[in-house]
């Protein structure tokens, strides 16, 4: 089954372009010129990978993430952010509301095939001899159902702080780097910059822990990174 691709952008020759080209790559495309549209096409034909713009008309491709991080059937969905943008800021802030990958404009159609076959790859990670149930104390990782539960309870986590709290729960005892967790999780290094790292942990933190102290799993390593024991 060809892999579905939906791009969501103003720019019509950059839409021509990127159909024309992902299509010779055996990518099967859908498009939309407009936020409101693309995103209720979204929903309709759940595609495996979103290329969004930036810069749309009536509502920010940045809102747009938004809703899908917050739609229960997009939010796993794989989001790469197209713009003009170059800002250090603006990067941060893409990829902390959820964005996979961000490529600015003008780029080359080999170095966008070369991040979407990345992303793909990232969200495909699970091998089948992975061990299925991860877990340390109340939580319960279970690779298969792709859910985590505290008790009896499911916790709603993003796909960020599932990867997060897998590769840590696979790691127990091991203290991971910021700048590894970044390269794993995100899938290359963001020049150094370690924040959007550390408001995933912080995130993740008040969701499996509890605010006393009965319920700490993840722990930092000062100026290092983080581990679960």
């Amino acid at each position: 089954m060809d892999t579905k691709v939906l791009v969501i952008d103003d720019e019509i020759h950059i839409v021509e372009l990127l159909k024309f080209n992902l299509e010779t790559f055996n990518y099967k495309v859908d498009y939309s010129y407009d936020g409101f549209d693309g995103f209720a096409k979204a929903k309709d034909i759940k595609p495996d990978l979103i290329l969004l713009d930036w810069m749309l008309p009536n509502i920010s491709g940045i809102d747009v993430l938004k809703k899908i991080r917050s739609d229960k059937t997009l939010k796993n969905t794989p989001v790469i952010l197209l713009t003009a943008k170059n800002m250090e800021n603006d990067k941060v802030e893409g990829l902390e509301i959820g964005a996979d990958d961000y490529i600015t404009k003008p780029f080359s159609i080999k170095e966008l095939l070369a991040r979407i076959t990345s992303v793909l790859r990232r969200y495909n990670i699970n091998n089948v001899d992975e061990e299925s149930i991860l877990s340390i104390g109340k939580i319960k990782l279970d690779l298969s159902k792709h859910e985590v539960t505290k008790g009896d309870e499911k916790v709603e986590l993003t796909l960020k702080e599932f990867e997060l709290l897998k590769l840590l729960l696979q790691n127990k005892g091991k203290v991971l780097s910021r700048n590894y967790l970044l390269d794993k999780i995100w899938g290359y290094e963001y020049y150094g910059e370690t924040r959007t790292v550390d408001v995933h942990i912080r995130y993740l933190r008040k969701k499996i822990e509890s605010e006393d102290a009965s319920e700490k799993y993840i722990e930092t390593i000062r100026g290092v990174g983080y581990k679960i024991e």
